[in-house]
């Protein structure tokens, strides 16, 4: 009994820092995009876009060397 006590806190700890980090992760994504977005008009699709070309564009650069 006392053992699955402690795994519990163990896991309810662990899974408490994973969701911390999402949640902080996504708040600076939603502030850059929207910096970009104030700042120099870039919108969320403009970013979608080139995340979607990173792919191309990496296989192109190893194709070179």
């Amino acid at each position: 009994m006392f053992a699955t006590v402690i795994v519990s806190w163990i896991v309810f700890t662990l899974l408490l820092k994973v969701v911390k980090t999402t949640m902080k992760t996504a708040f600076i994504a939603a502030v850059t995009i929207v910096l970009l977005h104030a700042a120099f008009g870039v919108s969320p699709q403009d970013i979608w876009h080139q995340i979607i070309l990173v792919p191309q564009t990496l296989s192109q650069v190893v194709r070179v060397r």
